[in-house]
């Protein structure tokens, strides 16, 4: 039976707290994130066709969260076919508007969750801190992606693992 949830306060605050700007909170112009791509709000990935009147107002960037967010909690929903408290899914939808639905989607946090195997599929956070550095090509770990991981894992495991 497919999960139905939808994203908390809890999902809503771990973004706040990882995808702001380069001066703190959201951003209201365009910056480059540590993946190299064009970002705004709250880590919002400017696609090609997409235009902002400048700056972004905040209302502005909390309706393309919902809007981002709405898309990756769909994306979770959609791939995990095993019963999920509802901190697991927000972890799941915060760590797949990061990582991208399609590395979401060849996980091995995503396998073997689908197993049931919800502890080992915790230990799967902690794998995920690296990323390409835009310079040189090179995986690099993040300590920002470190923090980030511990947070989801965290949130993940906080109502235990039987949901």
């Amino acid at each position: 039976m497919p999960n139905t949830l939808s994203p908390s306060s809890a999902a809503l605050e771990l973004i706040h707290e990882f995808e702001q700007g380069p001066q703190g909170g959201m951003a209201s112009v365009p910056y480059r994130c540590s993946a190299g791509k064009l970002t705004i709000g709250w880590g919002h990935v400017i696609r090609d066709h997409e235009q902002f009147v400048m700056p972004l107002t905040a209302a502005q960037a909390d309706a393309l969260l919902q809007q981002d967010l709405a898309q990756f909690a769909a994306g979770v929903n959609e791939r995990v076919t095993v019963p999920l408290t509802q901190s697991m899914f927000d972890a799941l939808a915060c760590f797949a508007f990061n990582v991208g639905l399609g590395a979401f989607a060849g996980s091995t946090l995503l396998r073997l969750l689908n197993q049931r195997f919800y502890a080992a599929a915790a230990e799967q956070f902690p794998r995920w801190t690296k990323a390409t550095d835009p310079k040189t090509g090179q995986k690099i770990i993040l300590p920002g992606l470190s923090r980030r991981r511990a947070a989801e894992r965290a949130l993940f495991e906080r109502d235990g693992m039987l949901p």
